[in-house]
């Protein structure tokens, strides 16, 4: 088996697990007669303490000689988490279950990002085409899940999500290349803290993982209570799994076939991250009016754009802006702050958004797109002026 066919079994799974637990933990949570805010509250303490735990996590990962070793470690975890939160009808065990499971599960996706991008540089292939497998399996999760939930109660999402836990960790093991973490001896802790450092300390690379973290922390509301939503205009969890997944398909088109033909032609990551950006401020400017299921389709569909397109430029972005020794901590940092810190804010913020405004939250949404858009506009100049 190749490479690439490998780490796309690994997405597989990694995404066929977010493609289960982003729509549909929502719904688990509150079968369990938990509140907006008690739903907002769990679902962000993960996002806001990856701040630190998604650095801390990335040294640790990177002192391993292989890089399969902590993603293995990190699928252990994430299972023991979401079981501990399945297993408790304590509110506080099942924050620290779900608390243990999300935070596993968020760094296992920059680790598995930057493994892939490390081959695919060396091999030869393309990083979109295992990272689009497992887009292909959160579209299978989505509507496998949603069609489930109308015949098996919602615990069938926390049984899901420890079963895709442990398949992960058992492919990381024994299945994924042995790719080393560095050349010759891994590098010393010490020297690894002072490179993330040197990342923090530049405002271009953190002005560009703002703006890159903005747009993509926007998807908050729709992570959150979108499945909610959708149900009290008479939706069922059915649909609502082709929703989703409608959204993912056009995702997985753009990044087999539109982005290869994009670096072909020499289309930049800058003129993709605003394109993703302005498709962020009309997609959730939309939502906030509650519209009809007709109308969710094309606005579904953007999906294709205010993540697919923005996850592929700043994965590029942060690729550019950081030196080769520093990958790891660099796309860690960047997940921290648009799947941490941002995202956990705008989640927190989520639930009391709902309680008071219904669909009316996904302003705030729009507003936090706007502010990517502002923050992208000043990187061309400054993207041209690094080297490639």
């Amino acid at each position: 088996m190749t490479a690439a066919r490998r780490m796309a079994l690994q997405y597989v799974l990694l995404f066929g697990a977010t493609g289960v637990s982003l729509p549909f933990a929502g719904l688990w949570m509150r079968s369990q007669g938990l509140s907006g805010a008690q739903i907002g509250t769990l679902l962000a303490a993960p996002m806001l303490a990856r701040v630190i735990t998604g650095p801390l996590l990335a040294v640790w990962a990177d002192g391993f000689r292989l890089r399969r070793t902590p993603i293995a470690l990190m699928g252990l975890t994430m299972a023991a988490g979401y079981g501990l939160a399945g297993l408790s009808d304590l509110y506080a065990v099942r924050a620290i279950g779900w608390f243990i499971g999300a935070t596993a599960m968020g760094v296992l996706v920059p680790l598995t990002d930057v493994m892939t991008l490390r081959l695919a540089g060396r091999l030869g292939f393309s990083f979109s085409l295992p990272r689009g497998a497992g887009s292909a399996a959160f579209v299978v999760a989505n509507i496998g899940m949603g069609a489930l939930l109308l015949h098996w109660p919602s615990d069938a999402v926390i049984v899901w999500l420890c079963a895709a836990s442990l398949g992960l960790a058992a492919i990381a093991a024994f299945v994924l290349p042995p790719e080393p973490v560095a050349e010759g001896a891994p590098v010393a802790g010490l020297e690894r803290f002072r490179g993330l450092g040197r990342l923090v300390a530049d405002p271009v690379f953190m002005l560009a993982i703002f703006a890159i973290g903005a747009v993509q922390a926007a998807h908050a509301f729709q992570y959150a209570f979108s499945a909610i939503l959708w149900k009290s205009q008479g939706i069922s969890e059915a649909v609502t799994g082709w929703l989703w997944a409608f959204g993912v398909i056009v995702e997985i088109g753009l990044m087999w076939l539109f982005e290869p033909w994009r670096r072909r032609v020499g289309i930049g990551p800058w003129s993709l991250l605003m394109v993703g950006s302005g498709a962020a401020v009309l997609r959730w400017s939309a939502m906030a009016f509650a519209p009809p299921l007709w109308l969710l389709w094309p606005l579904q569909a953007l999906h294709g754009l205010t993540f697919a397109a923005t996850f592929l430029a700043g994965v590029q972005i942060v690729e550019r802006l950081s030196p080769p020794d520093n990958h790891t901590a660099a796309q860690t940092l960047s997940s921290v702050l648009s799947a941490g810190l941002l995202i956990g804010l705008a989640t927190a913020a989520s639930g009391s958004l709902y309680d008071r405004f219904g669909a009316g939250g996904y302003w705030a949404m729009a507003a936090m797109a706007v502010a990517g858009l502002l923050a992208a506009t000043p990187l061309r100049r400054r993207l041209n002026a690094r080297p490639v």
